[in-house]
């Protein structure tokens, strides 16, 4: 989501690209011979530009390339959300949102030069042919596919297709010798926004909300319907490295805790008028206590959930500052199937605060560069640290909260850097934790399948020191032992490492159950609930004298 400047830019310019583009240049016809001896006014400019070079240029010119690769330059100089997403990119980068995509339908790693299969994906097309996590693909429609070509792209690219077109995989498995041919058909294949969904205790659900897609509401309901029926009387929602999505799937869920008639959020632009987005009253967990937890990768739609919910004194926010993107993006397609997501509003919350961090158009890499300032002022590690715009607004119960940088949230949690060494980051950022996850549950699937949970995994690897069979690995391929740091950081690559087992061996949830027990934000939130403080409570103190203009949720 992001918001169109017209002092940087005028929007008629981006349609005389599209002008430009559609009355030849991007197909590479010539225009007629007629000379150009002046250019009119600027608004001309780019598709005269492209006329003369397509006409003159020394050499041959693709035009179809250049004009690719200017208009993402130019929407750099409007904002950073302001993006162009050439036709091959557009499908996937819609997939997450969309819900489902066509293709076979397993997760997949590589492997020593070969594709693995890490697991079969539950409503998927794969689930009833015999695939199996653990397999070997070494051949793809009879080809060989194994070796230095062998990639993630190459990969997708070949296993992705259209709905009901086949694809036949030759499949080496560990127990037998001979080669497996599995006729696959291609269909749609589930990508789930909420991957977790569990009871904590016996009062705490917990729901993990990845993106805000098509298949959010009815997965958030689906996993509400079942805590339900297991108890539950309080609920974690973890918006922590969500980054957005779309903007109606986080209403309809701020929905269901809202009472009637309450605003959830507003956008509005220079050429959009001000629209509100309320509540009506239908939500079945109006009373229900709620914690969010969110951190400085919660971003757009996860913000403006997390600012309902503040705004309106509804739950207790808990985490560190979110990302900070108030702005809102409009897709709009082009005839070639590209598309343009340009800024056309910004989004405010129900006290009337945007939240979208400064930014100086142009300079992207500043703005990317913001999480990282916010390491070395220390911001992660202590709540005075944390930059406001010192905009000042106030909740429903009058409680003060910021705008113009994010949600502040109502509890701060440190990032944890106990056990951190020099090892730990060598092993993790180089991916040898991940790769020895795989091999580890490769080599002892049998073993690990035969313990009937969670615990009786997690207390059969610790017995079985795993923290020393991943150094052992390690310094085979290429990290070499360092003792002192794989002590000091052992309960980290213990945590981290059986999590990651535990999501190869079963699936994503089993992981996020065992990493929970240990979670600082998942303890700080026991703590709210155990306190009863989910409810924010309205402030004692008597209100600041301080002049700065206030407005109130309403």
């Amino acid at each position: 989501m992001k918001h169109f400047n017209s002092r940087l830019l005028p929007f008629y310019i981006s349609i005389a690209v599209v002008l430009g583009v559609l009355v030849g240049s991007f197909y590479g016809r010539h225009f007629s011979g007629s000379r150009v001896s002046f250019i009119n006014t600027s608004s001309n400019k780019l598709s005269d530009l492209l006329h003369i070079i397509n006409e003159r240029y020394v050499d041959t010119v693709n035009m179809g390339d250049l004009v690719e690769k200017a208009l993402p330059k130019i929407l750099q100089e409007l904002d950073p959300h302001s993006t162009y997403v050439s036709a091959k990119d557009v499908e996937a980068s819609m997939q997450d949102l969309k819900g489902s995509f066509s293709g076979v339908g397993i997760q997949f790693t590589i492997y020593e030069d070969t594709v693995r299969v890490v697991r079969v994906i539950e409503g998927g097309p794969s689930e009833g042919v015999g695939l199996r996590a653990g397999d070997r693909i070494v051949k793809i429609d009879g080809k060989h596919y194994v070796g230095k070509e062998v990639t993630n792209d190459e990969t997708m690219k070949r296993l992705k297709g259209a709905a009901n077109s086949t694809v036949t995989l030759g499949i080496k498995r560990n127990e037998e010798k001979a080669l497996i041919n599995i006729k696959i058909m291609r269909g749609d294949v589930p990508v789930k926004s909420i991957d977790t969904a569990y009871m904590i205790d016996n009062q705490t659900g917990y729901i993990r909300i990845n993106t805000w897609g098509d298949n959010t509401y009815p997965e958030f309901l689906a996993g509400l319907a079942s805590l339900n029926s297991n108890g539950m009387s309080q609920l974690i929602i973890d918006l922590r490295g969500n980054l957005g999505g779309y903007l109606q799937a986080a209403v309809q869920v701020a929905n269901e805790f809202l009472p009637h008639n309450r605003l959830i959020v507003y956008h509005e632009g220079r050429r959009f008028p001000r629209e509100n987005y309320k509540c009506d009253g239908r939500g079945a967990y109006q009373s229900l206590p709620l914690v969010v937890l969110v951190d400085e990768t919660s971003a757009s739609a996860s913000e403006i959930f997390a600012g309902a919910m503040q705004d309106n004194d509804r739950a207790t926010i808990i985490g560190r500052r979110t990302f900070g993107k108030g702005l809102v993006q409009v897709p709009i397609e082009f005839r070639d199937g590209s598309m343009l997501r340009l800024t056309t509003a910004r989004y405010y919350t129900p006290s009337g605060r945007c939240l979208q961090k400064p930014f100086t158009p142009g300079e992207e890499e500043a703005y990317e560069a913001d999480l990282l300032e916010r390491a070395v002022s220390g911001e992660y590690f202590n709540p005075d640290s944390i930059k406001t715009s010192g905009e000042q607004y106030k909740t429903r119960l009058g409680r003060i909260v910021y705008g113009g940088g994010g949600i502040v949230p109502d509890y701060f949690v440190a990032r944890d850097t106990l056990g951190l060494t020099t090892y730990y980051k060598d092993v993790f950022l180089d991916g040898t934790m991940y790769r020895f996850a795989y091999w580890y549950v490769d080599q002892n699937r049998g073993e690990l399948q035969k313990k009937k949970s969670i615990t009786a995994i997690v207390q059969y690897l610790k017995k079985k020191n795993i923290v020393e069979k991943f150094a052992a690995y390690a310094d085979r391929h290429g990290n070499k032992r360092r003792n002192l740091q794989i002590k000091t950081s052992h309960q980290l690559l213990e945590r981290n490492l059986i999590g990651l087992i535990l999501n190869d061996l079963l699936n994503v949830q089993a992981s996020v159950e065992y990493t929970n027990t240990t979670d600082p934000f998942i303890i700080k939130s026991r703590e709210i609930f155990e306190g009863g403080k989910s409810f924010p409570a309205k402030p004692t103190s008597r209100p600041s004298t301080d002049k700065k203009k206030r407005r109130v949720a309403k």
